[in-house]
């Protein structure tokens, strides 16, 4: 066995598992708050890499340089993407709270068609060249055959923001009332939670994790169109149903697994069928364990 190719393929796949978990995190924390699929989470992702585009460009022509250039365009794609999912939870979820599953599941899907169309009309359906705002390090070039520093970063940035989360659920004030309110919402309630307010932080926070792998994956691509956020979107939900749909964890691993599985089939099977295989291997997944590889099997009184 060629040992180099298959740590070659290993590192691909977390570098590609990294941004399924960044996107995937979204999904299963809206789920564990208010059991909702949000189908628009992958055009949160899109909107962000077009957001850190615009911003790009805008100071690229001013002349700013290229920290300068990295910090403002990727401060500004969360901040943006942060004010869209707060806006859909609004707007297309808060007014359904109440309503059959099935009615919210339907205001999702519409969402998400209603912002692929948004960007496509204000921008344009081709593929726009993105500019690269990770940088290559000097230091790195002799392993680069191996793992890029690009990708590097992407594995670095998701592992703090992974730790950052898990400080962020366990230990603040609003942490804890998501896990309170995850658990049982009427009592919450009862118990003076801001529902609402939680509702909505999860919402912002998800929104933040799915721009942070928009700017990340687009900048190690180096292109984007208004139709990125379907595709990832629904991998990243794979990678949140494989690891268990509402565990933070599981998201984790959902990702990675998913990562791992796509990158060994492409190097040594085949990379044009490397989703079909992604989606079977969910589907061998959810056959012997429906409930996830991290989730748990929730009885319900009837």
């Amino acid at each position: 066995m060629d040992w180099e190719y298959f740590l070659e393929l290993f590192l691909g796949g977390i570098t590609r598992g990294s941004i399924y978990a960044l996107i995937a995190l979204g999904y299963t924390m809206v789920y564990g708050i208010i059991e909702l699929i949000n189908f628009a989470h992958g055009e949160i992702y899109m909107i962000g890499a077009f957001t850190a585009l615009i911003i790009a460009t805008v100071l690229t022509m001013a002349g700013f340089n290229q920290v300068a250039i990295v910090v403002i365009a990727s401060g500004a794609a969360v901040l943006y993407s942060c004010a869209y999912g707060f806006t859909i939870e609004k707007l297309a979820y808060k007014p359904l709270r109440n309503a059959p599953r099935l009615s919210a599941l339907i205001s999702a899907i519409g969402m998400s068609l209603f912002l692929q169309n948004y960007v496509l009309l204000a921008q344009t359906s081709d593929f726009l060249p993105f500019p690269s705002l990770i940088p290559d390090f000097e230091f790195w070039e002799p392993y680069a055959h191996i793992i890029s520093s690009q990708e590097l970063v992407i594995i670095i940035t998701t592992a703090i923001v992974m730790i950052l989360l898990t400080f962020l659920i366990k230990f603040s004030k609003i942490g804890k009332a998501m896990r309170a309110t995850a658990q049982d919402m009427n009592m919450a309630m009862l118990l003076g939670v801001d529902v609402n307010l939680v509702i909505s932080a999860t919402f912002i926070i998800g929104s933040a994790t799915a721009a942070i792998g928009g700017v990340l994956i687009a900048s190690h691509m180096g292109q984007i169109n208004f139709y990125i956020g379907f595709i990832v979107g629904i991998k990243a939900f794979v990678a949140a149903v494989l690891g268990g749909i509402g565990s933070i964890p599981g998201a984790v691993l959902g990702g990675l697994v998913l990562g791992w599985t796509e990158s060994f089939f492409a190097g040594y099977v085949s990379s044009d069928y490397e989703d079909v295989f992604a989606f079977i291997f969910l589907v061998f997944i959810l056959v012997f364990r429906p409930s996830g590889i991290l989730g748990r099997s929730v009885s319900r009184k009837v």
